[in-house]
């Protein structure tokens, strides 16, 4: 039950890379979390550079304007192994099959309870 937002500086990149960027992160939470295919919530956003704001250095990664923030809100449950493995993969799948650099990823999970969902309806489908 993930939902995925993604934050990128506008004209970094293009309409036509966005659905990779997406079909990477779907992949590696499939791989490493099991989230169900049809579980497929994400959405982009592009933003001015000047409400974009990053630590060219923080942590000794060099970042560039290309960098992509990712924030996952999800159920909680998964180990730290587990966690760690995702973000590999992550850096792996987006680096190979988009040309995202390793380097200009910073990802977040947020997890949240059964109760915290509802997928539509008005209902908490977790819980009913």
């Amino acid at each position: 039950m993930p939902f995925v937002r993604v934050g990128y500086m506008e004209q970094q990149y293009t309409e036509h890379e966005l659905p990779g960027i997406s079909r990477c992160i779907m992949n590696a939470l499939i791989e490493h979390f099991q989230v169900p295919e049809k579980d497929y919530f994400q959405v982009f956003h592009a933003h001015k550079q000047s409400e974009f704001y990053y630590s060219p250095d923080y942590l000794n990664v060099s970042r560039t304007d290309k960098l992509l923030y990712i924030q996952i809100t999800m159920g909680s449950g998964r180990t730290t192994e587990q966690k760690k493995s995702f973000y590999q993969k992550l850096a792996e799948l987006l680096s190979i099959e988009c040309k995202v650099r390793p380097e200009d990823l910073f990802v977040t999970l947020v997890e949240t309870e059964l109760e915290d969902w509802s997928f539509g309806n008005g209902l908490a489908q977790m819980i009913v």
